[in-house]
């Protein structure tokens, strides 16, 4: 089923985000109201250390605004730049968030955040050999917490509904398949 666009105007815009509101017409002629949410490229970092006493990611807690609560998820996030090359994002992202710096970076897969509203792609990074340092989180990010917790525990954190963020859950799914597999799952 084909939509086609009537009209479409700007209603809000801010360095991260703009919304826009769409006249359609469905497939059928009938006409109706899409609203869009327009945002740049983002990436999502699994930083993964595995090592003689097991394997661990680390994660991020921080308040969540618009659903008024901390939650635990992988590093993420994006800039206020359109253009930005995704390698350098996840780094960037990475060391703000939690200080920590990849040796190595791997592309998993590019998935789109909420399709239905939102417009934004987030590419999915693997990152190995991790050194730490020190973070160097934006201002709204200033009350983040790092933690390194095993997989195992890391899994039983999505199971028991402890991490809720499903772009956390969809990356580590992803990831799961790509090492089963031994290859890229998708671009």
């Amino acid at each position: 089923m084909k939509i086609k666009t009537i009209s479409s105007r700007e209603v809000y815009r801010n360095p991260w985000t703009s919304v826009r509101e769409d006249v359609i017409e469905r497939a059928n002629g009938k006409r109706g109201i899409y609203g869009v949410v327009d945002k740049h490229p983002a990436c999502i970092v699994i930083p993964l250390e595995a090592g003689a006493d097991g394997e661990f990611v680390y994660l991020i807690e921080q308040f969540r605004y618009t659903v008024g609560a901390r939650h635990w998820e992988f590093p993420q996030g994006g800039w206020e730049l359109a253009e930005v090359a995704p390698e350098e994002l996840a780094r960037g992202e990475l060391r703000e968030e939690t200080g920590l710096t990849a040796e190595r970076l791997t592309l998993l897969s590019t998935l789109k955040i909420a399709y239905g509203v939102m417009n934004q792609m987030q590419h999915v990074f693997l990152a190995e050999g991790l050194t730490m340092g020190k973070p160097e989180p934006d201002a709204e990010e200033s009350d983040l917490v790092v933690r390194r917790v095993s997989v195992g525990a890391f899994e039983e954190m999505i199971l028991d509904g402890t991490i809720v963020d499903n772009c956390s859950v969809a990356a580590w799914g992803l990831y799961r398949l790509w090492r089963e597999r031994g290859q890229v799952v998708s671009r």
